[in-house]
């Protein structure tokens, strides 16, 4: 039986939507060492997967999660007309949590409902009573697994399915808080020297590594739109899925 579960939250470059077209993993254990919302590594939940993120908001929410039981999060309060995720009596990680929610795809979590929300075209994407039952559903799939708070070199030495997607390069890369200071040619060599399967993602036209084409994946709505992103991949086993250059169909 399948393993994929739903995202937890949404982030800025997720690859939950496009994750079904990455090669396989072919070990035990996944890292994702640039994590934002996991996308990759929620699509096989019950292998060992290891997360590493610099973002303290991104590591924050996912401790929260990984520590809140069903109930507290059936618990946590729709936002009143006009009431912003300041105005909760909920720590910090929990906000962020209903931050995520708030505005799909973002950079940060936002603090009040973005017009997408506002509109209630798909009230079941946006925070509400039908995300919080899901995630409280979804996140015992999760339960397991390790995050760690620092730069993708603090990442475990060892061997498994690396899924690497750090900012990318160029101007796609510019509206992550984090990862701006990124030496391309540095990680580039550190890729190289993972152990196991390593899946490297970019955008088309990245040269830090001999990159191919691979797929145009629409992405989530938001402040910014909806777009599409040409995406590229290397892999240092050879091991690639077929390339399909078309619109995927709109998942929710």
């Amino acid at each position: 039986m399948s393993d994929t579960v739903w995202p937890l939250f949404s982030f800025y470059g997720g690859k939950w939507r496009a994750g079904k077209r990455y090669p396989q993993p072919l070990h035990d254990t996944i890292v994702e060492p640039f994590a934002g919302s996991a996308g990759y590594s929620m699509r096989h939940a019950g292998r060992r997967v290891i997360l590493v993120e610099r973002d303290p908001a991104v590591v924050g929410t996912w401790r929260w999660l990984l520590e809140a039981t069903p109930s507290e999060i059936l618990s946590l309060p729709d936002l009143a007309p006009g009431q912003t995720v300041d105005d909760l009596s909920l720590c910090q990680e929990a906000r962020w949590f209903i931050g995520w929610w708030l505005n799909k795809g973002a950079a940060s979590p936002c603090k009040s409902p973005s017009s997408w929300m506002r509109s209630g075209i798909r009230p079941n994407s946006y925070w509400g009573r039908a995300v919080r039952e899901r995630v409280a559903r979804d996140v015992e799939h999760a339960r397991h697994w390790q995050i760690i708070e620092g730069d993708y070199r603090d990442a475990p030495d060892i061997e498994a399915t690396w899924f690497i997607d750090p900012p990318y390069s160029g101007a796609a890369g510019r509206l992550y808080r984090h990862g701006k200071d990124l030496d391309y040619s540095a990680l580039a060599a550190w890729c190289r020297q993972r152990q196991g399967q390593a899946i490297v993602c970019e955008n088309v036209g990245a040269d830090w590594l001999p990159f191919r084409p691979f797929s145009t994946i629409k992405s989530n709505p938001s402040r910014r739109g909806r777009g599409y992103s040409a995406e590229a991949i290397w892999t240092n086993t050879g091991q690639m899925t077929q390339a399909l250059l078309t619109p995927e169909p709109e998942e929710e």
